[in-house]
């Protein structure tokens, strides 16, 4: 499949998938108790939006290396989504399960689309191995 170059962050497949995970968070962390607003679920709610906002703000760096380093960013986030989505399934606050699911394919995106910016020898669609 031969897909031109992004000309937004919001091209980007794992952006798209990163706002996907943002929308889910905040339906999901509207059941959390009222005692969590200043706390699970603002954390929470920080942690998602990050993600996708480290993304957008890295596509538009330079240098591969710094967009690199925005991607690396978003990662961390994401980790601490994968925290905060196990503290509240011990909790009992919800069923983390698809929110689980599409954490991690966020993350496979970030992390193949990292290894793309950090690669010196990127291969061309029309190049042989």
């Amino acid at each position: 499949m031969n897909r031109s170059p992004a000309k937004t962050f919001q091209d980007l497949i794992v952006w798209q998938k990163a706002h996907q995970f943002v929308l889910s968070t905040y339906r999901f962390s509207e059941n959390f108790p009222k005692k969590e607003t200043y706390g699970l679920t603002s954390q929470y709610r920080r942690a998602a939006i990050s993600v996708a906002a480290n993304i957008a703000e890295g596509f538009k760096k330079k240098t591969r290396p710094d967009k690199a380093r925005f991607m690396n960013i978003a990662q961390g986030s994401l980790e601490e989504c994968r925290y905060y989505l196990i503290l509240a399934k011990d909790l009992e606050y919800g069923d983390s399960t698809e929110l689980m699911s599409l954490l991690e394919q966020v993350s496979k995106l970030l992390d193949a689309y990292r290894a793309s910016l950090l690669d010196p020898n990127p291969q061309s669609p029309t190049s042989k191995p």
